[in-house]
């Protein structure tokens, strides 16, 4: 009886998972030694992120009390499966540049703010720029009307202080 509890709470725990993260991809991590491995585990050290190899029966379990049956069939082989709490770009490009690098992992399907993602979709995400600098493009999108609005009051406070100079000069001629 303890072997089943202890399975249950291992579905429990992986049902969490996949219901908290805001980006859950599965991967086929077939013929990567584990030096690939543990470099692809250090890249994904971030907060927020989690990688691990889970048991298909264990997830199938937790996959299908959770309403996905959609996916349940690219639940096969060896699995490795990254939830992602905080950032969805940068762990998505992590994965997209571990395949570029070695060429073994392959990505099977995905979860983005519980809704099912091809393989295809999760590749867009990963080649959006980064929330750093997503955010720095925003930021110069609002200065630039700022910046352009003071050059014009400038220019219109020189133009008269050329025009006030230009009177004087003309009283101090005659």
């Amino acid at each position: 009886m303890p072997k089943i509890e202890e399975k249950k709470k291992i579905v429990a725990d992986i049902e969490e998972k996949l219901r908290s993260a805001n980006l859950v991809i599965f991967a086929d991590y077939r013929n990567i030694n584990v030096e690939e491995m543990s470099d692809l585990r250090n890249k994904l050290r971030a907060p927020g992120v989690e990688f691990k190899v889970l048991k298909n029966t264990m997830t199938r379990f937790a996959v299908k009390n959770l309403g996905y049956e959609d996916f349940i069939e690219h639940i096969e082989g060896p699995n490795a499966v990254l939830f992602s709490n905080e950032d969805m770009v940068g762990p998505a490009k992590t994965m997209y540049d571990f395949i570029k690098q070695y060429k073994k992992l392959e990505i099977k399907i995905g979860v983005l703010e519980g809704r099912v993602v091809a393989p295809d979709d999760i590749k867009a995400l990963a080649d959006l720029p980064s929330k750093e600098v997503l955010l720095a493009q925003v930021v110069g999108t609002m200065q630039a009307p700022i910046t352009s609005f003071a050059y014009v009051l400038q220019a219109n406070l020189s133009g008269l202080v050329r025009a006030l100079n230009q009177v004087k000069e003309q009283k101090e001629a005659s």
